[in-house]
């Protein structure tokens, strides 16, 4: 057997040369210096040679740890060697197919005809909320109870709305893992957000009833805040759209010749273009607007930088601030105005088309937007005299 000093004394010759140990253990001396364990041994009839590493990275008792370990499987009959490199494919396999590989590959494949704001908002959730969770993790290897423990830990911070999105992006990027053969089920399917999260609906979507709109239009009026929030939420009110759809809007969406706002469809949620008929109080309120923000091509840029929209958060925390948190959002003009119109007795088609919930297919999509475009500008001016008229009953209140 050899003992430490041997092997640290061992010199270099002109030719390499082996100090054995036991049990087919040795100790290769190179030429040039080097050290090299080895363990000599046969398997089904053939000698063989497996690497044990270098000294003194590896040390002589490590050196036999590792002869023992490779001799078990020689003995069942498995070639260490190969076992080992296959090890390593797998090892390198599980690194390549990570979450977070994989699901930058369906980012860059799903980005595709998305807006920049969408993009954006997408991948900073992906690297704030999921990644430092799920990404070192192979996905064939991703069970239901580490998706939900992902979830519960985004909830903690009452980030629950988020929690729902991350959990549609995982069940996004495991289809495309399932569809590129990296892995075989998809474990965000296996649950439901309800089943785990706290239900949102009065918050996210929370709004006034119809008797209460007089109040609300008499508060927004007085608004002491920015005159551009302003604005925006009497634009909401107006126009129904949706909230990123309102501070993402741009003036030259706009043709004030034919009335129209035309939302194209890069910044539609149902990703296909939009008309919104302007009654005569919109255009006007649209004049107003563009002798404060003219100068910019957006109708609401940001206070800090002109080139980006309006915070989301802003109409909401407007809203908060004249006592209507967690009673009205900016959402909540869309469901009010869909309720008092169908108990008008307008067409349910007009007002689905005009809310943007019509069902979208690849032929319908380029041609629903323009549909009904005569109704559905008697039905936005009656909105806005509406308004008008509950306008006129908040000030014989007051």
């Amino acid at each position: 057997m050899l003992t430490n000093m041997q092997v640290a004394n061992a010199k270099p010759r002109e030719r390499d040369y082996s100090l054995a140990d036991e049990r087919g253990l040795r100790l290769l001396v190179r030429a040039n210096g080097s050290k090299l364990w080895q363990l000599r041994y046969r398997l089904d009839g053939k000698a063989r040679i497996d690497s044990l590493g270098a000294y003194p990275d590896v040390s002589l008792a490590e050196a036999r740890e590792k002869r023992d370990a490779s001799r078990k499987l020689i003995a069942a009959g498995i070639d260490p060697v190969a076992a080992r490199r296959q090890s390593e494919q797998e090892r390198k396999r599980a690194l390549e197919d990570c979450f977070q590989i994989v699901a930058t590959a369906w980012f860059e494949k799903w980005r595709t005809g998305k807006s920049e704001r969408h993009i954006g908002y997408v991948w900073r959730r992906l690297e704030m909320d999921v990644f430092p969770t799920l990404g070192h993790r192979p996905i064939g290897e991703i069970k239901t109870p580490e998706v939900v423990a992902m979830l519960k830990a985004i909830e903690k911070r009452g980030a629950i709305d988020i929690a729902k999105r991350c959990h549609q992006m995982i069940g996004q990027v495991f289809r495309y893992a399932i569809a590129h053969g990296l892995a075989s089920d998809n474990p965000a399917v296996d649950v439901r957000p309800s089943d785990v999260l706290p239900s949102t609906s009065q918050t996210n979507y929370a709004r006034i009833d119809a008797k209460e709109l007089p109040q609300l239009l008499r508060r927004i009026e007085a608004y002491q805040g920015n005159p551009a929030t302003r604005v925006a939420i009497k634009l909401m009110a107006l126009t129904f759209v949706r909230t990123s759809e309102l501070i993402g809007a741009r003036w030259d969406e706009f043709d004030f010749n034919a009335a129209q706002w035309r939302i194209p469809a890069t910044r539609m949620k149902m990703k296909s273009p939009h008309i919104v008929p302007l009654a005569w109080q919109t255009l006007e309120l649209l004049a107003i607007l563009r002798e404060v923000t003219g100068r910019s091509a957006l109708l609401f840029p940001g206070e800090r930088d002109h080139e980006k929209p309006m915070s989301n958060g802003t109409i909401l925390m407007a809203l908060k601030r004249m006592g209507y948190a967690g009673k009205m959002t900016g959402h909540g003009f869309r469901g009010l105005a869909s309720t008092i119109l169908h108990e008008r007795g307008f067409e349910h088609m007009h007002i689905e088309l005009q809310l943007a919930h019509q069902e979208r297919n690849r032929v319908s999509a380029a041609y629903n937007h323009a549909l009904y475009l005569e109704q559905r500008s008697k039905m936005m001016q009656w909105w806005a005299d509406f308004l008008d008229e509950q306008a006129r009953i908040t000030q014989s209140v007051k």
